[in-house]
């Protein structure tokens, strides 16, 4: 049964594009696996506090990730 693991800072993704992230990441393993190991294939979204999460010695949060990406901040 293969597991997929997505790590990202809590409030970055909505809960719409969580599912698109579940749903593509699905697709993928199917196109290697084959069709019959979609119902044993789990994919999951471990969502990191922000603070918790660093990149080039800095902390992160969804604004800086937001930032990054050329995203706006929902308000």
């Amino acid at each position: 049964m293969p597991l997929v693991t997505i790590d990202v800072i809590k409030d970055v993704f909505t809960p719409e594009e969580k599912r698109e992230l579940i749903s593509n990441v699905t697709e993928a393993m199917i196109a290697v696996e084959g069709e019959s190991m979609r119902q044993v294939t789990w994919v999951r979204i471990n969502e990191i506090e922000q603070g918790d999460w660093g990149i080039g010695g800095q902390l992160l949060g969804a604004a800086d990730v937001h930032a990054m990406a050329g995203k706006k901040q929902a308000a």
